[in-house]
């Protein structure tokens, strides 16, 4: 679906925009994320550092790449070929999702994109990330400048290269004198927390949807337990929440960050005594997204007067509603209520990045990722 308003392109967004960036911009970003469900896309109409979606578009991945991105999590034959031809596909999607957004409109509308690509290992403890992406690809395909590799230079500055949306979550929903959560519940889960007193803090709090995901496909042939459906009708095990809730991850300290390089098929099997029930593991699982959450935000922000969800998790009415229950009294919402829907807001952190590149300002929040210092993030491929 491409959404565009009603407003007077020519006039308003011409293809010379204020070097600066105080005025009227337009930036495209584009998000695949951990759950591997397809490419994300925005267009955001940019006032200052604060910006509002004004087209959005979905390409779902074919089942032959994502299961190829699965299987290139893992170590395996062949591994750089079979990488190089998968970040060819997923660019081509990602210049097909462009065009969506552009809806016959010139390139040029739109100052920048930017790309974040497919991870497929996050290894911070050995400094590297490896997001599937061709940008030069993308930026003959469509002609329009692209900006991509953001995760490196905050790894090489001694960071975590994750996660990159607090800064954005600061600038977007960011509210003096009120200390606010915001949680993505994307493949993996984050929590970024905006403090009343306007610090940041942010870490991945472990598995959102990646497990739940996983387990859905294996015993129903679903890619997601639409609406939680499956969970709801199975009964969480305590003893084996409590086992995956020893794992070491969820009490460590931040900055850190987490992939499904960590949280996968084998580390759940690692716990199984194999006589469950799937539907009751499916439950389980849910109640292990919830509680990580929870011990979270009563770590980092117990302050917290409310708490926001976005992320493809946000659509999953049980979990959405074990979370309320979970966090009462702290009343939960979903950035739908802040202008932004819960599907596009990871998008929506590119294109802001992605401003911020261009601009030669830095991207990065060293309290989050643990990098020595602010640094301008990615790389800039021209129209």
């Amino acid at each position: 679906m491409t959404r565009w308003p009603s407003l007077p392109w020519a006039q308003s967004f011409p293809p010379s925009r204020d070097p600066l960036g105080t005025g009227n911009e337009l930036f495209a970003g584009l998000m695949s994320g951990t759950s591997l469900d397809g490419v994300d896309g925005v267009i955001v109409h940019f006032e200052g550092d604060r910006g509002r979606v004004i087209a959005t578009a979905h390409t779902d991945y074919p089942t032959s790449l994502r299961q190829e991105l699965i299987a290139l999590s893992r170590p395996g034959e062949n591994e750089l070929e079979r990488a190089a031809l998968a970040a060819q596909e997923i660019s081509r999607l990602y210049a097909d999702t462009l065009r969506r957004l552009l809806d016959g409109r010139p390139a040029g509308v739109v100052r920048a994109v930017g790309c974040h690509g497919q991870t497929v290992r996050h290894r911070p403890q050995s400094r590297f990330s490896i997001q599937l992406l061709q940008p030069a690809l993308i930026a003959e395909l469509t002609g329009m400048a692209v900006v991509a590799d953001f995760r490196s230079r905050d790894l090489a500055a001694g960071g975590q290269g994750a996660p990159l949306t607090p800064a954005f979550h600061q600038a977007q929903f960011g509210l003096k004198g009120r200390t606010r959560a915001v949680v993505n519940l994307g493949g993996i889960a984050n929590l970024t927390v905006l403090g009343h007193d306007g610090r940041v803090l942010g870490f991945d709090t472990g598995p959102g949807n990646v497990l739940l995901d996983a387990w859905c496909q294996r015993h129903t042939g679903q890619r997601f337990d639409a609406g939680g459906a499956w969970a709801a009708s199975g009964t969480p095990t305590p003893a084996l929440l409590r086992s995956l809730l020893e794992d070491p991850y969820f009490g460590a300290p931040p900055p850190k960050s987490t992939g499904r390089e960590h949280f996968n098929e084998a580390w759940l099997e690692a716990h199984l005594r194999g006589d469950e029930r799937p539907e009751d593991v499916q439950a389980t699982l849910l109640q292990l997204t919830v509680e990580s959450v929870g011990m979270a935000i009563e770590a980092a922000c117990p302050d917290a007067a409310e708490v926001y969800l976005c992320g493809g998790g946000a659509r999953n009415a049980a979990l959405v509603e074990a979370l309320r229950a979970r966090l009462r009294p702290r009343p939960v919402a979903l950035t739908d209520t802040l202008g932004i829907g819960v599907e596009w807001v990871e998008a929506a952190a590119f294109a802001w990045l992605a401003r911020r590149t261009t601009l030669g300002l830095a991207g990065n929040m060293p309290a989050v990722t643990g990098a020595a210092g602010p640094r301008v993030l990615g790389a800039i491929y021209p129209a």
